[in-house]
């Protein structure tokens, strides 16, 4: 972990931090080599809310309340991993909209998409080594959380159609899926602040609540919002058979609906309206107010 007699003078504040990943996210993607760098300045256009970079910031915080640099190259290095996993999704998807603009594959093709996918993976772990304390950095175990990220997904796409998924299964699925990248940043931030490593695995802790809170949220919007609200398109998941909690809690009450479902016959709006009259919507929030309160559990404690 990093010693707090580092000279102070490379400490900066969050708000300073928080500027310097997305000044560093920028000068990354488009200094990549030529080949990729058109598909490179279309993602720097289509920046997000920073909020996995933006929560490792908050936990590398001090006493002093003051970031180690090694924090900002920490965050851009998460902030490029959840970047490639956005790009593979969109593919996977065949998503036409992301963040309000054109996705990488609908503008540029899938192939181009993949691989730019790919480089991203690699331009990330190449960031984060650049740490200055590389102790430090192999404490994060970031190719640990990766894996579990690819895992996720290739287990949702196992269970793609799957109208017999349970809630169990599925809240295991997006266990790797979502939160262990949240996971992940809570984790280094935690490490880079000086902290034991017993403290840390409660900052892991966190992220996983707040990483499950956030893809349930997620699914909740798909049912809720329209594709101008949320920026991209609604009930894509649906589409693309991948089932969420609304519909799988709606499939369990509402055999008659699984029904039409296995036989390819239901259609956006029945789903939706079987959802409605289920109270899948209902019921997610009510999973996601759960982890909202193991959570500040441990804020609290």
């Amino acid at each position: 972990m990093i010693n707090e007699t580092s000279n102070n003078n490379d400490f900066v504040s969050y708000d300073k931090g928080v500027a310097m990943v997305k000044e560093q996210l920028d000068k990354t993607l488009l200094s990549v080599p030529p080949v990729v760098r058109s598909q490179a300045e279309h993602l720097a256009g289509s920046k997000g809310k920073f909020i996995r970079a933006s929560a490792l910031l908050a936990c590398s915080q001090n006493d002093d309340g003051l970031i180690h640099p090694d924090a900002v190259k920490m965050a851009v290095s998460v902030e490029l991993l959840h970047l490639a996993t956005l790009v593979h999704d969109d593919v996977i998807d065949n998503a036409d909209m992301r963040r309000g603009m054109p996705t990488l594959q609908k503008k540029f093709g899938k192939h181009p998409a993949v691989i730019s996918g790919d480089y991203l993976f690699c331009l990330a772990l190449k960031v984060a080594s650049g740490a200055t304390r590389k102790q430090e950095y192999l404490e994060f175990e970031l190719p640990d959380y990766m894996g579990r990220v690819c895992l996720g997904e290739l287990m949702q796409g196992i269970n793609n159609k799957n109208y017999e998924l349970s809630i169990y299964r599925y809240l295991y699925i997006i266990s790797g899926k979502t939160a262990a990248l949240f996971e992940a940043s809570f984790y280094a931030g935690a490490m880079l602040c000086g902290t034991s490593k017993k403290e840390a695995g409660l900052y892991s802790r966190l992220g996983h609540y707040v990483g499950m809170i956030f893809q349930l949220v997620d699914d909740c919007i798909d049912y809720e919002s329209s594709q101008k609200d949320a920026k991209k398109p609604v009930l894509s998941d649906y589409e693309q058979g991948v089932i969420t909690l609304p519909l799988i809690y709606t499939l369990k009450k509402n055999p008659k609906i699984k029904k039409l479902a296995k036989a390819g016959e239901l259609t956006k709006s029945q789903a939706v309206a079987a959802v409605n009259q289920a109270q899948g919507v209902e019921y997610t929030r009510m999973i996601s107010k759960r982890y909202y309160d193991k959570a500040k559990i441990i804020i609290d404690n």
